[in-house]
């Protein structure tokens, strides 16, 4: 195949197949393609992390599935097992990327997770069967242990009966491999070249054996497991293995609370770049912000991708006309065949803006070239994060504003960890980076934090600093205690509007008129200068994280305010960015002052110099 422009790849399907995503030739929803660039971007820059890819192994796994494997069920029934594009994209990433062995010096695998979110019908089962066979016969792991895990004996066995049935299928394979058990088989056996024992076998946490070593684990259906237990208890097993693997495959689920959604959420992150995570792939299928599955067709095949394969469209128009009908039926219909959280927000910013808003900024540089900066504030419980902003103003005209910012983060070390963990976000490597400040103990204290922004603000030296009136309070006394003053605003965080000052009206009408400070117009004039490209901000993972977890609650006016409780993650330092961006250009009505204001002003000097 050929591509103008681009390097050829005829002999590499997972290269070219990103290739083609990338490019739009591929039709493919936000985090596919995020996987796909990743891909390509991992060409160019994996040697300098130690990565290496080995075209031969992942075609050594695209070609074991045709070669060796047969299909069952229906329209498949003893068919070798083609795998679609985008499942050799997959199977090639997992077995084809490689690192060094820090201990042996040999060349691994990289991924040991691989995070699978697609709509129902793609043969998500088969593809773990699959690869759960592939890793008990063509693997060289002596003594391999490979499991089809659930928290439920029955749930184990259903993905474990699809790999049965591959074996029972395949002339290779039905040689080779004995089964125990009779309706059910309940182990497939192998004997390696050594005469070693591998086996496969399901797994679940009520009936779960002392200690599996497993050197590939699968679990499907993860949006119906009830806690970490299962994967947890498989990972434990990891540290006897070389290179296990760990694949998890679902439809989307309801609960953001779920095991589930952290591991969505961890695998949206990782293929975004948000989270630098070179163990775990992930192919999460998503519509884009603006499709309409109820109306526009062309956006199904984003969250199902063999659409006319496995699953056709005309069954698809038919689920569809069943939402349409029965609104009872529609969040089910959403969540399976659409990959839609249906009892979960979307995220307020959109991603795309976000990242073209990153910039390296240099507080010093702008300082001394004099723009003006302004700050927010956003002092959270002592166990937590307190975020500081400082925006510069770059250039001022009226609703065309130019401003970059950057934030400080502080938090207590103490129980960074605890955090990382129920967060789900590596806050201790964050920390490690300087993106965060981690203060010994297992509390931000005051008087430690008057300091460090009395330090900011004696170097940069804003206008004005933004903060809720709870937080100004609790400062207070440590700011008196040492003989600091900062110049501080009181900056509402709900609906309430505070006026800041009165003016004359610039229009000239003789009447004074009010300046609002209000979080839903700090919001406002953030999320402009974002998506009209006037808003410039540090690179920060941190802050990253942040945007991505923003959601907002809206009274019936419609006016926004941040809802920290649905957020899908920490928002400290989107609130004190909204907040020093409200403080900045809370006073724009200034600059269309009238001239006549100015007691030397006349119409003659002004045309004639």
């Amino acid at each position: 195949m050929t591509r103008k422009g681009r390097v050829e790849y005829s002999d590499d399907p997972v290269t070219a197949w990103a290739e083609d995503v990338v490019a739009g030739d591929i039709v493919a929803g936000p985090y596919v393609r995020a996987s796909a660039k990743r891909h390509l971007r991992d060409l160019n820059d994996g040697p300098s992390r130690g990565l290496k890819w080995d075209l031969s192994a992942a075609r050594r796994a695209i070609d074991f599935f045709p070669d060796v494997l047969r299909l069952n069920g229906g329209q498949f029934e003893g068919k070798p097992f083609e795998l679609h594009p985008s499942q050799a994209f997959r199977i090639g990433s997992i077995f084809g990327w490689k690192k060094r062995d820090a201990r042996s010096g040999e060349w691994v695998r990289r991924f040991r997770r691989f995070y699978d979110e697609e709509g129902k019908g793609n043969g998500k089962s088969p593809m773990l069967g699959g690869i759960g066979l592939y890793m008990l016969v063509a693997d060289s792991e002596p003594r391999a242990e490979v499991y089809a895990a659930a928290a439920k004996k029955d749930q184990a066995a259903i993905l474990f009966r699809d790999a049965v049935a591959m074996r029972d299928q395949s002339p290779a394979l039905h040689k080779r491999v004995s089964a125990q058990g009779e309706n059910p088989v309940w182990q497939m056996t192998y004997r390696g070249r050594r005469g070693d024992k591998r086996f496969f076998k399901p797994l679940s946490a009520e009936k779960a054996q002392s200690g599996p070593r497993p050197h590939c684990a699968l679990t499907d259906e993860v949006h119906e497991h009830p806690n970490r237990d299962v994967i947890d208890m498989l990972e434990r097993g990891f540290k006897f293995r070389k290179q296990p693997l760990l694949c998890m495959a679902t439809n989307s689920g309801t609960d953001k609370k779920s095991i589930c959604w952290e591991e969505h959420q961890h695998a949206v992150n990782v293929a975004t770049g948000i989270i630098d995570d070179d163990s775990t792939f992930s192919f999460v299928c998503a519509l884009d912000e603006g499709d309409d599955w109820e109306n526009d067709p062309t956006c199904w095949i984003k969250v199902n991708p063999l659409l006319n394969v496995t699953i056709e469209e005309e069954y698809l128009a038919g689920v569809v006309k069943q939402a349409k009908m029965m609104p009872g039926k529609r969040n089910g219909i959403a969540r399976l065949h659409f990959c839609q959280w249906t009892q979960s927000v979307t995220a307020a910013i959109k991603r795309e803006a976000w990242i073209a808003c990153h910039d390296d900024v240099d507080p010093e540089a702008l300082t001394k070239a004099g723009h003006p900066c302004y700050g927010g504030l956003d002092l959270s419980q002592v166990r937590d994060f307190s975020a500081f902003t400082l925006t510069w103003v770059l250039d001022a005209t009226k609703d065309a504003e130019k401003l970059v910012s950057k934030t400080w983060f502080w938090t207590p070390k103490d129980t960074l960890l605890d955090r990382s963990g129920r967060d789900q976000a590596p806050y201790d490597l964050w920390a490690e980076q300087g993106f965060l400040e981690a203060i010994p103990g297992d509390r931000l204290k005051y008087t430690w934090l008057a300091d460090a922004l009395a330090d900011l603000n004696s170097r940069y030296m804003p206008k004005t600093i933004g903060c809720d009136q709870y937080g100004l309070e609790r400062l207070k006394d440590s700011l008196d205690e040492k003989g600091l003053i900062l110049p501080t605003e009181v900056h509402p965080q709900g609906y309430q509007r505070r006026v800041l000052e009165t003016i004359p009206d610039p229009t000239g009408s003789g009447k004074d008129i009010d300046i609002y400070l209000w979080m839903p117009d700090s919001i406002n004039k953030l999320e402009e200068a974002i998506y009209d490209g006037r808003q410039k901000v540090h690179k920060n993972p941190l802050m990253d994280s942040m945007a991505a977890a923003v959601t907002y609650a809206e009274n019936r006016t419609g006016h926004r305010m941040f809802d920290k409780d649905k957020a899908h993650g920490r928002i400290d330092g989107m609130v004190s960015l909204a907040m020093s961006t409200g403080i900045a250009l809370c006073r724009d009505v200034q600059a269309e002052a009238s001239p006549w204001a100015d007691e030397t002003f006349s119409l003659e000097s002004e045309l004639w110099g």
